[in-house]
């Protein structure tokens, strides 16, 4: 019933990710999206893959904190390794095993830790992650000048601290064994967000856009929340129909918005493949032996 399940689930998510596609590509000219990539700068989007790989580097760093929390002090090579093989599952393998339910299946196979501990570390790494995204957003909106905006920016200077203080409340009356490292990890989550928005500067620039470009930052904090929601496969589909209803909205060209979540598409998507490595050679997981526990 389980696997029938896990089957049904991952038949809507290519079922929504085709729909939401085809809907994409009867909306814009696929022509016009294909001049805009191969006339992109190479050398700017090897600057911007450089930092995307940064920010998963950071990414796989946060995490390994709050497994260290768990008294599972992994050391950074081991825990790379393992992210890099969860990346790959969440893109790729979406039908099998799911790139955090894997590293959970891992990690309580190899050390025993409490299952609900496992899930629940996993699930505020995602959370973190989240919500320094609604932060970036709502600190470009608050000073992005748009009509339909206007009377509405205290709401979101108001919306950053009061955002901050939720989340640290849930950790404190859910999870207090990862207070000690909230604040290290919500940094962490600070730089990872910022070196995504600086990959897709460079992308912007790769694409000789100069103007709106905080535009099309916003548009791609908002995608970024959006594709995480579990509807599509690894945000395929959600992500472009965000980018181009945001370049709409914001008045902005539709076929570069699009082009720019196709190369972040392209750009993630070589990353993850290089965890296809791990899938094939096994992870032997080493933890740090003068961790403090």
């Amino acid at each position: 019933m389980v696997k029938l399940n896990k089957k049904l689930t991952t038949g809507l998510k290519v079922l929504i990710s085709a729909v939401l596609i085809y809907f994409i590509l009867t909306k814009i000219n696929v022509g016009e999206i294909k001049d805009i990539l191969v006339n992109s700068n190479p050398l700017f989007l090897l600057v911007a893959a450089i930092f995307f790989i940064l920010s998963k580097v950071i990414a796989a760093l946060r995490l390994n904190l709050y497994f260290h929390q768990l008294k599972l002090p992994l050391t950074r090579k081991s825990n790379l390794k393992l992210y890099l093989l969860g990346m790959f599952y969440n893109l790729f393998l979406p039908g099998g095993i799911g790139g955090d339910a894997y590293k959970g299946y891992i990690l309580k196979k190899k050390f025993d830790v409490p299952t609900k501990k496992i899930v629940s570390v996993l699930v505020l790494d995602r959370l973190g992650g989240l919500l320094l995204l609604f932060i970036y957003a709502c600190t470009i909106l608050a000073f992005l000048k748009l009509e339909i905006l206007e009377g509405y920016h205290w709401l979101f200077f108001l919306a950053i601290p009061l955002s901050i203080a939720v989340f640290w409340l849930l950790n404190q009356k859910l999870f207090n064994y990862v207070i000690p490292i909230f604040w290290k990890t919500t940094l962490l989550s600070a730089f990872v967000q910022l070196a995504q928005l600086i990959s897709i500067w460079f992308i912007l620039i790769a694409l000789n856009i100069e103007l709106n470009q905080i535009s099309y930052l916003i548009i791609f904090l908002i995608s970024s929340i959006v594709a995480v929601v579990p509807l599509t496969l690894g945000g395929i589909g959600s992500r472009e129909v965000t980018f181009f209803y945001g370049a709409k909205l914001l008045g902005l060209d539709q076929h570069i918005s699009v082009g720019v979540s196709v190369l972040f598409f392209l750009i993630t998507a070589v990353v993850s493949l290089v965890g296809v490595w791990y899938h094939f050679k096994k992870i032997k997981l080493e933890l740090i032996e003068t961790a403090a526990l």
